[in-house]
């Protein structure tokens, strides 16, 4: 593994006043931020043994199905799995001893820009946005389906934004392309428009392998062979199956030694019991049989702890999110996660909110706020995500980008230096007078406080006097702007025109299918 990048170094722009950091067009780079504050331990160690030991009784009793995929069956039996069929049971301890053994703590996922590869594992926090939506929603244009404009614009968004520090996947669905050849151009779309990391398609095996090859053009082959430079995010058919196109792909990043992010689908009521803690069992059991099943196709590979645990309205049907039940889950999944030595993915900007109105920012700051306490390294979906993950809104993605920006500061916990305590403050003013003019202020003002870009704070009568504009007409406003002045990032013409050829080539081999 190459050296990794210093999350903790100052921006380029770091000697700039934040205003004219946001006036020029190249934004800001943050390659994540290192968490300086505890994580919330929620569970006694009894409890945490607890759920690993019916996670333990899931696997040894009930067993995954891995369906379709003979290589990964072989690949258990040989490692001494239970192989009947197209079910798989697991001794108690198997997987775990399979991940602790090689599954690597953190790793690196470097981007094209290297001052961009971020850290994943351990104390470092990665915000990436929505991913996997077929509608976006604009406030000028409504709902729709999402076509590859739609997909380019919401990548170029995510590269302003320096609070997004990955460019994330399938930002929407391309509808507008066919369905057995748009991951090429969305893959494109993140290695030309953005120099961020990202991920790539995991919807059949052979796209992870186009994508896996579309990274190897861009980094070089032995680069790729040595280094993360791409992920793929793997949902389970939860409760315990995993698909030839799940598992298939997984093993394709792992075979790369590219990143599966191994991520259950687990719904309390729907696709696992309506009890959190049997729900949180279930999705430790599947997602160590992921990992576990990386491990075997090439030890050492990097690998996520994937935690997508939410409920359902028992009387609907319908997924719910921000509520109380999944935030434990939450809190329990990454217990277990560093119990095992992984990186973890939880939460995200949830919603089940149609439209970025009150509802939406409060399940999705519920939600981003259990992904920060419980620990997560990385955060998919953390914004523009509406609709229960149907929708990714514009409107939305800048305003939860300006609350991660507000969570930057959080993270970094409370200082206690000299500065922080002002004493020259104390004994310039005195009692009785107030601080806006001392020194202390003077030299603190443009960063003691984050200042939200899409917040109003003026009264009410120049609010008034200067449209009466609420968030999400602000919102409007913010993302034609980020639109208006983005500039592409460089890329070597040569590389540019070798991925073109590779894209025309795939295409040229298949007929058009548009479901």
């Amino acid at each position: 593994m190459d050296k990794e990048p210093d999350i903790n170094r100052p921006s380029r722009r770091g000697s700039r006043s934040r205003k004219q950091a946001r006036a020029l067009t190249t934004p800001q780079i943050i390659a994540g931020v290192r968490r300086d504050i505890p994580p919330y331990i929620l569970a006694s160690e009894e409890g945490v043994d607890l759920v690993e030991e019916k996670a333990g009784d899931i696997l040894q009793e009930i067993g995954i199905e891995f369906r379709g995929d003979k290589d990964a069956l072989k690949l258990w039996k040989t490692a001494g799995a239970d192989v009947k069929g197209e079910r798989v049971r697991f001794d108690k301890g198997m997987l775990r001893d399979i991940i602790i053994a090689t599954a690597p703590k953190h790793f690196v996922q470097h981007a094209r820009n290297p001052d961009r590869s971020i850290v994943v594992g351990e104390n470092n926090l990665v915000f990436a946005p929505g991913y996997g939506m077929p509608f976006v929603r604009d406030l000028d244009n409504g709902r729709r389906y999402g076509s590859i404009a739609d997909f380019e614009n919401i990548i170029k968004l995510t590269y302003a934004s320096p609070y997004l520090h990955h460019s994330g996947g399938t930002v929407c669905e391309p509808v507008d392309l066919p369905a057995n050849k748009r991951h090429l151009d969305m893959v494109y779309a993140h290695l030309r428009w953005t120099d961020k990391p990202f991920m790539g398609s995991v919807t059949t095996p052979e796209r992870a392998e186009d994508s896996i090859a579309m990274a190897r053009i861009a980094f070089g082959e032995d680069f790729v062979d040595k280094n993360c430079v791409i992920m793929g995010n793997i949902n389970m058919n939860s409760p315990l199956v995993y698909d030839q196109a799940m598992s298939g792909s997984l093993r394709a990043y792992a075979r790369a030694n590219q990143c599966p992010v191994v991520v259950p689908f687990v719904l309390g009521g729907a696709t696992a019991p309506v009890t959190m803690a049997a729900a949180v069992a279930q999705a430790y059991a599947e997602v160590l049989a992921g990992c576990a099943l990386g491990q075997l196709e090439r030890p050492g590979s990097p690998a996520i702890f994937g935690n997508f645990v939410t409920s359902v309205d028992l009387r609907s049907g319908s997924p719910t999110f921000g509520t109380p039940e999944p935030a434990l889950g939450s809190y329990m999944a990454a217990q277990l996660a560093r119990r095992i030595g992984l990186p973890i993915r939880c939460s995200g900007g949830y919603t089940s909110s149609k439209v970025p109105d009150a509802q939406s920012m409060q399940e999705t700051v519920n939600s981003l706020n259990t992904a920060v306490m419980c620990g997560a390294n990385f955060v998919l979906h953390a914004a523009g995500w509406l609709e229960g993950a149907l929708t990714m809104s514009y409107e939305k993605l800048v305003l939860d980008a300006d609350y991660l920006g507000a969570l930057h500061v959080f993270v970094k916990g409370l200082k206690l230096d000299d500065n922080a305590f002002a004493m020259d403050a104390f004994r310039e003013v005195g009692p009785g007078n107030h601080f806006f003019g001392c020194q202390h202020t003077l030299a603190n003002y443009e960063t003691a406080f984050y200042e939200s870009e899409l917040s109003d704070t003026q009264s009410f009568e120049n609010w008034r006097d200067s449209g009466s504009k609420d968030s999400i007409t602000r919102a409007n406003a913010k993302w034609k702007e980020m639109l208006r002045t983005y500039e592409a990032p460089p890329i070597d013409p040569a590389i540019d025109e070798n991925l073109q050829a590779f894209m025309a080539k795939k295409k040229e081999t298949m007929p058009d299918i548009w479901h």
